[in-house]
C-alpha cells in the first residue's frame, strides 16, 4: 500500500503535500459514500488514468505495489459470491483497490519530509497546549518509510524458502521475519539515540 517516492517525475510531484493529502481524504470519503458498482468502476478507471499520465514505467511500478492486495480481494469476492451478494463484494473490492491505489499514488509522488511537515502543521494546536508532538511525527515517518522495507524483506524470505523447499512457505517464515523486524527496530532506536533521541 505504501511506497517510497518514485524517481519518475510526474505532474503530481509538484503539487503541495497538504493538497494531495487533503484530496486523498476527500476521495476516500466519497468512495465510502458510493454504493453503485459502476461508479466504483469509473473511480478505479480514473485512478488507473492518474497512474498512466506519467508513462508506462510509472504505471507498471504503481500496479506492482498493489499486488499485495490480491489475497484480501480474493477473500472478499469469494465470500460475497458464496453468500449470494456478488455486487456488494465487487463494490467493496473496488473501493479497497481504488482507495489504496490513490494512497499509494500520493506516497509515490510526495517526499516523506513534506508529509511529515503536513503532520507537524496539523499537530500544531497540540503544541500550543504544551504537548510534545515530535514522537508522533517520527512514528508516522518511520511507518511510511519502513512498511515497504519490511514488505520487501518478507518477499525475500519467501524467495529464500522456495529456493530450498518445494513446499509453499507458511508459518515457518513468521519467526525469521519477526527477528528481522526487531533487528531493524533496534538499529533505528540506536540511530535515534545517537542523534539525541526524541
Amino acid at each position: 500500500m505504501i511506497s517510497l517516492t518514485s524517481p519518475v517525475k510526474t505532474p503530481w510531484h509538484s503539487w503541495p503535500a497538504g493538497l494531495k493529502l487533503g484530496l486523498l481524504c476527500v476521495a476516500t470519503m466519497v468512495l465510502f459514500s458510493l454504493e453503485n458498482v459502476f461508479l466504483h468502476l469509473a473511480a478505479f478507471a480514473a485512478c488507473i488514468g492518474l497512474y498512466s499520465v506519467p508513462g508506462f514505467v510509472f504505471l507498471k511500478v504503481g500496479c506492482k505495489r498493489l499486488v499485495f492486495l490480491w489475497p484480501f480481494l480474493a477473500v472478499i469476492v469469494i465470500w460475497h459470491a458464496v453468500t449470494g451478494t456478488p455486487v456488494e463484494g465487487a463494490v467493496i473490492a473496488l473501493r479497497l483497490l481504488t482507495a489504496v491505489g490513490l494512497a499509494n499514488l500520493v506516497t509515490m509522488t510526495t517526499r516523506l519530509s513534506d508529509m511529515v511537515e503536513v503532520v507537524k502543521m496539523l499537530l500544531s494546536p497540540l503544541r500550543v497546549l504544551g504537548l510534545k508532538t515530535r514522537p508522533l511525527e517520527i512514528a508516522i515517518a518511520l511507518v511510511v518509510r519502513f512498511t515497504p522495507v519490511l514488505a520487501q524483506k518478507g518477499r525475500d524470505l519467501t524467495f529464500a524458502w522456495r529456493a530450498r523447499s518445494p513446499k509453499k512457505p507458511k508459518w515457518q517464515i513468521i519467526m525469521p521475519f519477526t527477528l528481522l523486524a526487531i533487528d531493524d527496530a533496534e538499529h533505528v532506536a540506536e540511530a535515534l539515540r545517537a542523534r539525541g533521541g526524541i
